[in-house]
């Protein structure tokens, strides 16, 4: 007859259903898992098979009681580390949500907007197109593979233990914001800056001859040079894009690390 003590089941325990706990919160977040036309039952059949293909693999955790509190709080704390993990991963896609804002703010049509599945709301139609092309390109790469490898990794450098995390870790991952408004910025300057020389052209015709309807020319002419930039740049979007992903693949390490990247 087969005896199990309850050390061995608690044993059992830690080693599945804590890295189970990272392992959703980080298919909850992280893209492109949390996209809502994957469910919930196809994440956790996801998440169950991703433990069960890296559990022996892992270090050896302590012996921690997890009907205790303090084997509560470990699994809190591996719920917030998938939770930032995958919200560092979301930052940069939300960088190219906010070039194709910029974008579209420029060009004029930042009235028009449509149904973003992603957010639940309404997204301006240049950056819902640049937020597909991302994904796509993530996709075309094998992101998402590389997505599981990187929390895989992250067993070995923030082992499942009840150490706390280091001090500065929060402080780390709210400065990954920059990286939302500076590369953002980057990927939509060239078409920006193209779009302002447009505008002040038209200012000095405006002054040149007033008698020119420039509600009638303007419009029409930055929607078509708009489109035109997105047309003639879309080739050398790969390279600045790979390179924002692998930023991201690095930042959901980042923050957990002993010192700043």
């Amino acid at each position: 007859m087969i005896s199990l003590t309850s050390t061995e089941i608690n044993v059992w325990v830690v080693a599945f259903f804590f890295p189970l706990a990272r392992i959703l919160a980080v298919l909850a977040t992280a893209p492109p898992f949390n996209n809502p036309a994957l469910t919930a039952r196809v994440r956790l059949l996801l998440g169950l098979a991703i433990t069960v293909g890296i559990a022996p693999a892992l270090p050896p955790t302590s012996p921690i009681d997890p009907a205790t509190g303090l084997g509560l709080l470990l699994l809190a704390q591996q719920m917030l580390i998938g939770f930032a993990m995958g919200f560092a991963m979301r930052l940069v896609f939300s960088a190219v949500d906010m070039a194709g804002n910029l974008i579209s703010l420029q060009m004029g049509l930042g009235f028009a907007s449509s149904y973003d599945p992603q957010t639940a709301g309404q997204t301006a139609v240049i950056s819902e197109f640049m937020g597909l092309l991302a994904l796509l390109v993530f996709m075309a790469i094998n992101g998402h593979l590389m997505v599981i490898a990187t929390l895989t990794h992250s067993f070995t450098a923030v082992p499942v233990s009840p150490a706390g995390l280091h001090a500065d870790t929060w402080w780390k991952l709210a400065s990954l914001g920059g990286v939302v408004f500076s590369s953002g910025l980057l990927l939509a300057l060239p078409i920006v800056v193209a779009l302002v020389i447009t505008n002040l052209a038209l200012a000095v015709l405006s002054r040149a001859a007033p008698q020119l309807n420039l509600i009638a020319i303007g419009f029409p002419l930055t929607i078509a040079l708009g489109f035109a930039g997105l047309m003639f740049g879309l080739p050398y979007l790969g390279v600045p894009l790979q390179q924002l992903f692998e930023y991201g693949l690095q930042a959901m390490l980042g923050p957990f690390a002993t010192s700043p990247r």
